[in-house]
């Protein structure tokens, strides 16, 4: 296939994005991949760029997936690579197209975010436009949508991807849950009662990809399954697909005590429906969640 445009990924090392490459490849679409890492063996990557020295010229889109993990404890130096990691790296995203003429910037920019940014709202259905909620995590991904915007004044599409818990055989969060419960400790979280927003791994690369074609979605958008799930089935599911009992829960001092500030995030529900990619042809192909655990496990 010619290859006509080109986007960059930061991040590209990262569970999600290293399956990106391939993925724009069949759309057309050449990868510059942007990694502290070096270089990394990506199939559909044939150039590479450091954090510090970003150069977007001849680019179509920006994907910028970058983000200090957040599933430790919170202390203060987490916190600074939490914000520098997301906060302080897309604004050097947005510097770097601001240094390029009218005409020769980037059409779009994607740039990650995630559901915390609604706080913990119980049985609300959350859409794309719902206000922002409350509380250390919701601040920190408003601060990086806000530095993701800045690009709109640049004449760049901007779609920040609100993602939830991502499950992929290689996804950080659900190879932990999997651990937990192959050896038959999971069980619900707190009250359980807690609404938790997934996505399919697959679902959410396609998702992005979609995102950089699609000429009219713009703004906030829910990287989430149609059908989310309370913590009490998403960890009875699991279960019983693993064969394993789920009889242990997890009351919340005990979250708290063995992770901090972060077992707050455990705790908090987010009923999210990603009503705009739905609205722009986006067709999920896992989604429930028995459909994705049948395909991951």
């Amino acid at each position: 296939m010619q290859i006509a445009k080109r986007a960059a990924i930061v991040g590209v090392t990262g569970s999600i994005g290293c399956g990106l490459p391939a993925l724009l490849a069949e759309k057309g679409i050449a990868t510059t991949g942007i990694s502290r890492a070096g270089m990394g063996p990506i199939s559909g990557i044939d150039q590479w760029q450091t954090p510090e020295k970003l150069d977007f010229s001849k680019h179509h889109a920006i994907i910028n997936l970058a983000g200090e993990p957040i599933d430790q404890r919170w202390t203060k130096s987490a916190r600074r690579h939490f914000h520098d990691s997301r906060v302080g790296m897309t604004a050097r995203v947005v510097e770097a197209i601001a240094e390029l003429p009218d005409g020769k910037r980037p059409k779009v920019l994607v740039n990650a975010s995630a559901v915390g940014i609604y706080g913990d709202r119980g049985d609300e259905i959350l859409t794309d436009t719902s206000r922002k909620g409350r509380g250390y995590l919701a601040n920190l991904c408003r601060d990086w949508e806000e530095a993701a915007w800045d690009a709109e004044s640049l004449g760049v599409r901007v779609v920040c991807l609100r993602i939830g818990i991502v499950l992929g055989k290689n996804a950080r969060a659900f190879k932990k849950l999997r651990s937990v419960f192959k050896l038959g400790l999971g069980g619900r979280l707190g009250s359980g009662e807690q609404w938790m927003p997934w996505i399919h791994l697959t679902d959410l690369r396609a998702a992005i990809v979609h995102a950089v074609l699609s000429e009219n979605l713009a703004g906030p958008v829910n990287g989430t399954a149609p059908h989310p799930e309370r913590n009490r089935e998403l960890t009875r599911k699991l279960a019983a697909a693993l064969h394993r009992p789920a009889v242990f829960p997890v009351p919340p001092f005990a979250l708290k005590l063995a992770l901090g500030e972060f077992s707050s995030a455990l705790l908090a529900g987010q009923r999210a429906l990603p009503t705009a990619l739905e609205a722009d042809g986006f067709e999920f192909s896992y989604p429930t969640l028995e459909s994705a655990l049948a395909d991951l496990i």
